[in-house]
């Protein structure tokens, strides 16, 4: 059938009244009628458990490891999910050079000697699974790792010649991930990238220790200058080895390229979790900066696939038992915004209060929802934030989050939670069991660096369906517009945590700017159309395709569409597409800035993929072009 024929069979049936454009099939906006974010058997809630490098760094040995595994089951941690213990750098001795094998430091893991030329973790991880927890190793995508660039005091470096200090995935990923998954049994690994970024030719770090060069593929200073393709295809490696190896799925891939690389985009395809930041370390704004890098990008986050602002640093510092204030809030944010849960402290020496943070059981429920909903942020300044997370029972969790350095009094309404004004509403404190009935609104008085949290039933505004912000963990972003990475400078700057105040500062360079939001524009704006504004819908570049689950059954999609006020782009036009399971149901007429809200409706049901896509007609512009599915719902 011709293209022409095809078209008015279609209008024939009245799906259509205008004619369709055809795209190539490789446009990255064609519906596919497929959900694209790998079903993974792993990590559907965010991965549990307990790090080595915080409590350790590179000082960390058998019994130390195995004394916190030992804790977290006398004290019933595990089984509130804290299952993962993994081991972080300086376990390795050296690659062998014979046949490639790595040797493990057997002198701070005696279980790992055993009979033959050979060392195994076999034994260990044998002693981890007889308790009923799991095991994850570390490494780093490149020749060397981070401690052979930032821990040159450890006595347990790399030892040997320059290829046998090459511990690294580089030229070995297949032989590596086979004998970490395969021969010894781990079920978790974190793969590292500072063999790819801070080993350059001629560096004084390269001379002075005898490294085998390799021109940095990242730049954290600048996106421009990194190389996406090529990092994305090591990683995209280890993947692949490590479906090989493990092909029932059971393995957990965490990706620790510090939010460079654009890792935002491809890290869902990738991995099923993906550091955002730096490092974190035990200081207020520090954790500040790694919460703000992870905290809007919720559309980006689902199961099998989460933002990882850094393992936890309670116990430590700013979050120390002197400051459990802190230490509560550092626990509750990572809560609600799905951050994975990794305990880094010595646990063998854990007084209760840290125990009773770690060990909330309502909070932990909070980040193990299995709806999978990261909490968005529903209202935002430097000094006040409140974060809502829509949980799997139709309840909400939220966090009041007093940012600064004086009490000061935040008030909670019911259009916050997507609650009805009028109806009321129960709030219990996840802290203390305390319950607070309101109807409205209700004001709490903050204390500095306080996270209030809460459990919140109350009557839905959306009686009959969901605003798909309220469910960022069934949208996937498929393609969201933007041409060039930039760095978020909403992002909290701190004060350099090694550098002190050398040099002039340091910027965030982590990219997603501009990217989907929910409840705002990808440029941090309040939304508004013509002049209207709306307090939910999804905040998106032009050229961009969201994936919807309708798992629920709904049988309406209904928004409001238009260009944002705040738009750069004020010339060019887009046009609005609704599908469902890869059919064109509805689409837009095209839409100028300043022009009125357009409603668009689509009739899906039995649909189980909605996509929506919106396209510029006859770019003129290269500057950013905002628009908006306001109030966009799934409705029965």
């Amino acid at each position: 059938m011709s293209v022409r024929s095809l078209l008015a069979s279609v209008a024939a049936i009245g799906l259509l009244a205008l004619s369709v454009p055809v795209y190539a099939e490789t446009d990255a906006l064609t519906a596919t009628g497929k959900w694209s974010v790998p079903e993974r058997k792993q990590a559907r809630t965010p991965p549990m458990g307990w790090n080595s490098w915080n409590a350790f760094r590179t000082e960390v040995d058998e019994a130390k490891v195995l004394g916190a595994a030992r804790v977290l089951v006398d004290s019933g941690l595990s089984k509130l999910g804290y299952t993962y213990v993994n081991i972080d750098d300086g376990w390795w001795l050296k690659r062998r050079q014979s046949d490639g094998r790595l040797e493990i430091r057997t002198a701070i893991f005696p279980s790992a000697k055993v009979k033959g030329k050979n060392s195994s973790f076999r034994p260990y991880t044998d002693k981890l699974h007889g308790m009923g927890l799991k095991a994850g190793i570390y490494t780093d995508i490149g020749r060397n790792a981070c401690s052979q660039a930032y821990d040159l005091h450890s006595p347990n470096l790399p030892e040997g010649t320059t290829a046998e200090r090459e511990v690294g995935l580089y030229g070995h990923v297949d032989q590596d991930i086979g004998l970490y998954f395969k021969e010894w049994g781990f079920d978790y690994i974190k793969v590292d990238a500072c063999g790819i970024n801070v080993y350059a030719p001629g560096s004084p770090l390269v001379r002075d220790h005898a490294y085998t060069p390799v021109p940095p593929l990242i730049d954290q200073a600048a996106i421009s200058r990194t190389d996406i393709p090529a990092v994305r295809s090591m990683y995209d490696k280890v993947a692949s080895a490590l479906a090989t190896a493990n092909p029932d799925g059971d393995y957990v891939l965490s990706i620790c390229n510090w939010g460079t690389a654009d890792v935002r985009t491809w890290g869902k395809q990738t991995g099923h979790m993906w550091r955002t930041s730096g490092d974190i370390t035990p200081t207020w704004t520090r954790m500040l900066h790694n919460f703000d890098s992870a905290s809007t990008r919720a559309l980006y986050a689902k199961p099998g696939a989460w933002n990882d602002p850094d393992i936890l640093f309670i116990g430590h510092g700013d979050f120390d038992a002197d400051h459990l204030t802190e230490a509560r809030s550092h626990f509750a944010l990572w809560a609600i915004i799905n951050a994975p849960l990794l305990i880094s402290y010595d646990l063998r020496q854990a007084p209760q209060s840290l125990m009773d943070i770690w060990g909330n059981a309502g909070i932990v429920a909070v980040n193990q929802d299995r709806g999978g909903h990261q909490g968005v942020i529903a209202y935002a300044s430097d000094d006040v934030q409140i974060i809502v997370k829509t949980l799997s029972t139709g309840r909400k969790a939220v966090a009041l989050f007093n940012r600064g350095l004086a009490k000061t009094d935040i008030t909670l309404t019911a259009a916050h939670l997507k609650f009805s004004g009028t109806a009321p509403v129960q709030l219990k404190n996840l802290w203390d069991q305390s319950a607070t009935p309101f109807t409205g609104e209700t004001t709490f008085s903050v204390e500095p660096r306080q996270v209030l949290i809460f459990e919140a039933s109350g009557e839905r505004l959306l009686t009959d369906g969901v605003y798909l912000s309220e469910i960022p963990g069934d949208v996937n972003v498929a393609a969201d517009g933007v041409v060039s990475p930039e760095p978020d400078p909403v992002v909290h700057r701190m004060r350099n945590s090694w550098g002190q105040t050398r040099g002039s500062g340091e910027r965030p360079a982590y990219t997603g700017w501009g990217g989907a939001q929910a409840d705002a524009t990808p440029y941090d704006q309040a939304l508004r159309i013509g002049g209207q504004g709306f307090d939910t819908g999804i905040g998106i570049q032009s050229d961009s395709r969201l994936e919807v689950r309708n798992t629920a059954g709904y049988t309406r999609f209904e928004t409001l569409v238009g260009v944002d006020d705040s738009t750069r782009n004020t010339k060019d036009r887009v046009r609005f597409y609704v599908y469902g399971d890869g059919q064109l149901l509805t689409r837009s007429e095209p839409v100028a800035f300043g022009d009125a809200p357009r409603p668009l409706k689509a009739d899906i049901t039995g649909r189980q993929i909605v996509e929506v896509v919106a396209r510029t007609e006859n770019r003129s512009s290269d500057l950013p072009l905002v628009v908006i599915w306001a109030e966009a719902a799934l409705r029965k």
